[in-house]
């Protein structure tokens, strides 16, 4: 599926939305191609339900010579864990790269295109070509690799729990930044989900520039102050 780029929004640039990425050093990859192992990559996306920020994607080449424990479906594990893990991927994995599809290019495009469109940016990101991309859910973004969708795959993939936890992770504190930014919302605790403390406070304060505007509370926000 192509993505359609909306005008005014640069998503054609190669490093557009990328936000970090890192790969092992040349001597541990000799060894895996002289083994001849297959390159997967996992991937999988955090922040499809929030109301405000970016949608993050990461993908992950894991390396088989060093595993890693305790990876499963982000939301499975406390965030001292996902930390911990977050580590231990950078530190041990072929390669991985996070990725993001904006605020904005959330409401030119809606939310499943974006996430698309930032699962995209971080398999493209990846320093390493991988020669097979598991994508966790039922819908594959646009790629020039072989791809397979599994609805799931967080939980039984190790490759795509290994993004979960990345883009989760990253997203996470790019709430922790935003609470300390506008400590009365509360983005450290919900991180902008649509909670109960959330809705109260955008109704009492409104809308911030960071907020999806094509999301109902946030549109039924707007449109109560215009009147």
């Amino acid at each position: 599926m192509s993505l359609t780029q909306p005008s005014g929004l640069e998503l054609n640039k190669p490093r557009a939305g990328i936000l970090a990425h890192g790969q092992c050093g040349h001597e541990r990859l000799s060894i895996l191609n002289h083994d001849k192992g297959c390159l997967i990559a996992g991937v999988d996306e955090a922040g499809r339900g929030p109301l405000i920020g970016s949608v993050v994607a990461a993908a992950v080449i894991l390396d088989p010579l060093h595993p890693i424990e305790g990876l499963d479906d982000s939301k499975k594990l406390s965030a001292k864990k996902r930390e911990y893990l977050y580590t231990q991927i950078t530190s041990n994995s072929v390669c991985w790269a996070i990725a993001e599809a904006t605020h904005e290019e959330i409401d030119h495009l809606n939310i499943l295109q974006a996430s698309l469109l930032a699962m995209q940016r971080a398999v493209y990101a990846l320093g390493i070509l991988p020669q097979y991309v598991l994508i966790d859910g039922n819908r594959c973004p646009d790629l020039s690799y072989p791809t397979r969708a599994i609805v799931g795959g967080d939980r039984l993939e190790s490759s795509i729990s290994a993004a979960s936890i990345l883009a989760k992770v990253f997203r996470d504190r790019q709430m922790h930044i935003l609470h300390q930014q506008y400590p009365d919302y509360g983005f450290d605790a919900h991180k902008g989900y649509p909670t109960s403390a959330h809705l109260s406070a955008l109704r009492q304060l409104g809308a911030l520039p960071e907020h999806r505007r094509s999301y109902r509370p946030v549109r039924d926000v707007l449109a109560e102050s215009m009147r």
